[in-house]
């Protein structure tokens, strides 16, 4: 599989860069199409909050770009500066999906609830897993226990991304959703807010699909060195 391997990964790699390339281009230009409401984004979410009875979580403004996120441990939705300040479809659509992420906390949606499970593992797995992988690589005759474990491991960071995957789909849904039935945007300003959702969760889905081909091959050498 080794060679198969690296087309597959090579694939997925320039899948994600397109992806990535495509979607900071989609938002350089929604970024662009300001709001005929004029509400910066912090002003959206807030509004989105309200409207599905939650008043236990602050929006705030957090440094950087890309930043943000919803934090269901301290109840925040964090929008990154550019999100938090601007009005437009861009901004309108982050803050909404990060609310929409609120709004699966507060009803209990149960793929969130998994995903908040897998967080300490991955956080920790992630340090190391590929140490012992790497490790489990090199002992693979004397010791294919250690690649083993190191699957195991891995395995748990795979079943994240795959977890993610509805969670950020129900999340852009839920904030489409609101923004179309309260009338927040006009056709051109929802068009340009759907799309950028669009393009922002298929990132997500070229990591899920780079996780399982990882795991996959890992597990190759695993069952390879066991037959030898």
């Amino acid at each position: 599989m080794g060679s198969g391997y690296l087309i597959l990964a090579g694939a997925i790699m320039l899948f994600s860069w397109l992806v990535s390339s495509r979607l900071k281009s989609k938002f350089a230009h929604y970024s662009k199409l300001q709001l005929q409401n004029g509400m910066s984004g912090a002003e959206i979410a807030q509004k989105m909050l309200a409207d599905n009875g939650i008043y236990d979580v602050r929006v705030i403004s957090t440094p950087g770009q890309l930043t943000d996120h919803y934090n269901p441990v301290d109840k925040t939705v964090n929008l990154s500066e550019a999100v938090y300040n601007q009005r437009n479809a861009a901004a309108a659509a982050v803050a909404a999906h990060e609310c929409g992420h609120a709004v699966q906390h507060a009803v209990g949606y149960e793929w969130l609830q998994m995903r908040s499970k897998l967080v300490p593992i991955v956080s920790v797995a992630s340090g190391f897993v590929q140490w012992i992988l790497l490790a489990g690589i090199l002992m693979i005759k004397t010791f294919p226990s250690l690649l083993l474990i190191g699957i195991v491991i891995f395995a748990a960071t795979t079943l994240f991304s795959i977890v993610t995957l509805p969670v950020e789909y129900d999340a852009s849904n839920r904030a489409l959703a609101w923004l179309k039935n309260k009338n927040m945007l006009n056709l051109a300003e929802y068009d340009g807010a759907e799309d950028s959702l669009k393009w922002a969760a298929r990132t997500y889905v070229v990591a899920a699909l780079g996780s399982i081909a990882t795991l996959l091959y890992y597990v190759s050498i695993y069952m390879g060195g066991r037959r030898e």
